[in-house]
């Protein structure tokens, strides 16, 4: 039997999944990244995902989506060998910015994925990617004004420190472009 006191932390608890998911301020922001996918995609140009941790996950499942259901060309950079190669040769830091100098193309598409916005590899890549003319997009969470938010073009923000609620909502909403660029909820996936 669950507890009143259960039934409350789960009412409250999914409530901040309702103020992230269902406000309609989010709209415009996943109807641009809806177009900028689009635009990629007709211009033959392509994502780049990247993250830690979990993000790091999110940011390989979204590449496998965008680039199976959508039809766009779409990397990341969660290669192991790719990530010790890079970190030995260049340091933790600068990985995903040494991916970028490499595989990056002027009005490719760099999706940076963050919790705290703070990651210094992810800042890092965010500057050489605006150096070499990519659009960079950022998922982010903690505070408003946090670095990685400060270099994006098109940014998603959730006002959360929880890290697991501010992951969840980030990869919700990357899957519900997947899905507004496939133009329905359900269809096959072969």
């Amino acid at each position: 039997m669950v507890s009143q006191t259960e039934v409350q932390w789960l009412d409250d608890y999914f409530a901040r999944y309702t103020a992230a998911a269902f406000d309609s301020k989010y709209y415009e922001s996943l109807v641009s990244f809806k177009e900028l996918i689009v635009e990629t995609r007709s211009n033959g140009k392509k994502l780049i995902f990247a993250g830690n941790g979990a993000s790091a996950s999110i940011a390989s499942h979204a590449r496998v989506d965008f680039t199976k259901q959508c039809g766009c060309r779409s990397i990341d950079f969660n290669e192991p060998n790719l990530i010790t190669a890079f970190s030995n040769d260049f340091g933790f830091e600068n990985f995903m910015a040494e991916g970028v100098e490499r595989f990056g193309d002027q009005e490719d598409v760099l999706v940076l994925i963050s919790v705290s916005g703070e990651s210094k590899n992810c800042v890092k890549a965010a500057e050489r990617g605006k150096k070499r003319g990519l659009k960079v997009v950022t998922f982010t969470g903690k505070s408003p004004e946090n670095t990685l938010r400060s270099l994006g073009d098109l940014n998603f923000w959730y006002d959360s420190a929880a890290y697991n609620i501010v992951e969840c909502v980030h990869m919700l909403w990357i899957c519900t472009v997947v899905d507004m660029v496939v133009g329905k909820a359900e269809y096959s996936v072969s």
